[in-house]
């Protein structure tokens, strides 16, 4: 027999103490004061927008105006197989692993130091799925331990973020019914909040929040007037809805029920007001002259209570849109000095061509100025920010006969005068930084009916570039005085989000498949590297080891070559892709600036 010496005890506590500090740093995740503090930890990006105010802004430095031409890529992740196109997403970062989205709902995690992957995850998509515009995502949510995202068949998924395995599934809607979700979730005060897409199938929009540990359903709130939400508990609606408005009041008849308003790219958070800022899809159909009246709340900011999704506020930028201009673009919170007081402020680039300060506090219209050089549809805005119609471009009416309307030309087009693509706040330079396009359409209207799943649209149209050397135009703009401070012309259109650092700096990409960087006072390129595929992703910068990284996603897709009409004759040789790209800046670069 072997006797036990007095050191063993202490031994096998020491022991036991050190698996269990081992077990709690496997476990620890991303909590909510991690979420809420995201825009001021530069070591991490764990919020889609770089923070929940979405001004996509860094506080690094290191890499700067004077030395960004020194940025070199350090790897380069595939994605692999044959689905590579679309890639559209923000990818985040946390404790050197970074979780990014790919096209066809699939989701990676990445050593962030040498591109290793570590894991893959991809959604079993049945093949009747109804995605409007490309097989795109844009994003996961991070929070605990779990890495959360939503699919082309309307499926919320959470998965752990060590190993990529299923820890919980919901339904979200009926993808039979056109039912889809694109957008990066976001996670504010425990609550997982995700929006829908599907208006072109005459879905009915809505916005929901979950418990992001197990999938529970804690809200639900319709964003098409007329429909009820409903807060739940034990998984029960409990017996007052929150009230949707009057059904029929802004719409004739039952369209109500099919009525569109999806919020397909989700939304931001504004911890001063403790508000939601989430926009909506258009109204179906898209023949306005089928649904007379503002069609609330389509086409709409709206502001919702986090605790049970009710409307604080709206503010409608298109009432009785009959051009599919859609409300969904960022509302992204800044604030302004304006005679020595802080005004509380919000600001959109709308797809209609205005672009828009709000009040964020109580949604009042501040000032609107239109943002594109050509704006036809509508002749400007009233006092309250409603638009003033010129009839003639709305598009007629179509005949008894089956024949459809009168063909209208307007610009913007439908695809806008900017898209879902982020823009960038600076809190340097007080600029938005904003990609926009410079396109119209020839647009009539059709006779149409609802059928469950089938395209709800009602219209038909053709796309076509304004000017001959150019369309994507990235803007610097100023919220207070409307003007627009430099413009970077781009041949093809642009469709990929941008980022803006305290160096001086301007990020974004082009379906040509630069990764650019510009002076953010000046407007002037100082970098950009060939990704080999359109990069319409949103670029993000972070802090690791003491180096400052760049990331991207490079694969060119989404809705601009499949909806792209005479725009096609400028982005047929352009390759679809699927890379994840990072940069950082050589370290005696750092030093040499510093």
């Amino acid at each position: 027999m072997t006797l036990a010496t007095p050191h063993q005890p202490f031994a096998r506590t020491l022991l036991s103490v050190a698996l269990l500090l081992t077990s709690s740093l496997a476990l620890a995740g991303v909590t909510d004061q991690d979420i809420l503090d995201d825009a001021k930890t530069p070591d991490q990006v764990v919020t889609n927008g770089l923070g929940l105010k979405g001004q996509r802004y860094s506080t690094l430095d290191a890499l700067n105006s004077d030395n960004v031409q020194q940025l070199r890529p350090v790897w380069a992740l595939s994605f692999g197989g044959e689905k590579q196109r679309g890639q559209q997403a923000q990818p985040l970062v946390k404790d050197g692993v970074m979780y990014v989205t790919g096209s066809y709902s699939r989701v990676f995690a990445v050593d962030a130091r040498t591109g290793k992957k570590l894991w893959q995850y991809d959604a079993r998509l049945p093949d009747g799925i109804m995605p409007c515009c490309d097989v795109i995502n844009r994003g996961v949510a991070l929070y605990d331990d779990l890495v959360i995202f939503g699919t082309l068949d309307a499926k919320l998924v959470a998965l752990n973020k060590d190993t990529g395995k299923v820890v919980w599934r919901k339904t979200v809607a009926d993808y039979k019914a056109g039912y889809s979700i694109s957008a990066a979730p976001l996670v504010v005060k425990g609550k997982l909040i995700t929006g829908v897409a599907g208006g072109e199938f005459g879905v009915v929009g809505k916005i929901e929040a979950y418990n992001p540990k197990n999938g529970e359903l804690l809200w639900s709130r319709p964003t098409v007037e007329g429909h009820m939400g409903y807060v739940y508990k034990d998984g029960k609606k409990v017996e007052n809805g929150i009230s949707g408005g009057e059904a029929g009041k802004t719409w004739p008849g039952d369209l109500w029920k099919t009525g569109g308003a999806a919020p397909w790219l989700g939304g931001y958070y504004d911890a001063d007001t403790d508000t939601l800022l989430i926009g909506t899809g258009n109204p179906s159909p898209w023949n306005s002259h089928l649904r007379p009246g503002d069609n609330l709340y389509s086409s709409s900011r709206l502001a919702l209570n986090p605790e049970d999704g009710s409307i604080k506020w709206h503010f409608q930028t298109t009432p009785h849109d009959g051009w599919d201009f859609d409300g969904v673009n960022e509302l992204v919170s800044f604030d302004y000095q304006d005679g020595g007081k802080t005004v509380k402020a919000a600001a959109t680039a709308d797809r209609n061509g205005f672009f828009y300060v709000l009040d964020r506090t109580n949604g009042k219209f501040i000032r609107g100025f239109p943002f594109v050089d050509t704006l036809t549809w509508a002749k400007g805005l009233d006092k309250e920010g409603r638009p003033i119609y010129d009839d003639a471009k709305r598009p007629g009416a179509p005949g008894a006969d089956g024949k459809h309307g009168s063909s209208v030309f307007v610009a913007p087009s439908f695809l806008g005068g900017k898209n879902w693509m982020p823009m960038a706040y600076s809190q340097d330079t007080g600029l938005f930084y904003v990609p926009s396009n410079e396109w119209g359409m020839d647009m009539w209207n059709e006779n149409i009916a609802y059928k469950k799943g089938a395209a709800y649209l009602g219209a038909g149209f053709t796309i076509k570039p304004l000017n001959e050397d150019y369309i994507g135009v990235l803007r610097a703009i100023d919220p207070k005085s409307g003007k627009e401070v430099w413009r970077y012309k781009n041949y093809a259109p642009l469709w990929g989000g941008v980022l803006a650092t305290k160096g001086n700096l301007v990020f974004t990409g082009n379906p040509e498949g630069y990764l650019m960087a510009f002076d953010a006072k000046t407007g002037k390129k100082l970098y950009e590297f060939n990704t080999g595929s359109g990069v319409i992703g949103s670029p993000i910068t972070w802090e690791m080891d003491g180096e400052q990284y760049v990331s991207v996603l490079s694969g060119w897709g989404g809705a601009v070559p499949l909806w792209g009409g005479e725009v096609a004759k400028r982005i047929k040789d352009l390759n679809q892709g699927g890379m994840l790209w990072t940069f950082k800046l050589p370290k005696e670069a750092v030093v040499a600036k510093r």
